[in-house]
């Protein structure tokens, strides 16, 4: 089994709903995403896939996404608040975790066809969480 491993590092907001600590406020992060994939076989080139499209793909989906946005649960009620500020925003089924948006990057690249084993996402440097289908 190959198995490749991609770290992207992106910048968020966000606040989590009925919970009572300080992650109720809103606040930010220095997060990052490891991306990890595997496979039985390589590609013609010798590789599970390329770095570059790793970052191609699931990085401009970061990027574009979720990088320097404030992640809200679609039920949060400051949603009206940053529409009429013209903030940047990403609205999230669930509330926005570590362990929801770690699923959300993992949904995502598999909706893009990747090997995708799991994602980690540190939401600090002491702090993750992993999502994986079993």
């Amino acid at each position: 089994m190959f198995s490749v491993t991609k770290i992207i590092s992106f910048c968020y907001g966000h606040r989590l709903l009925n919970y009572s600590g300080k992650c109720k406020y809103l606040h930010g992060h220095n997060g990052k995403a490891e991306i990890f994939l595997q496979s039985e076989k390589l590609d013609p080139r010798g590789m599970v896939i390329d770095f570059s499209d790793i970052k191609e793909l699931i990085g401009s989906f970061i990027e574009q996404k979720l990088d320097h946005k404030v992640l809200l649960s679609k039920d949060d009620l400051l949603i009206p608040f940053l529409e009429k500020l013209n903030e940047p925003f990403f609205l999230m089924d669930e509330n926005p975790t570590a362990e929801n948006i770690a699923k959300l990057i993992f949904n995502f690249a598999r909706s893009k066809n990747l090997p995708v084993v799991s994602v980690k996402l540190w939401e600090t440097e002491t702090s993750f969480a992993v999502y994986r289908k079993d």
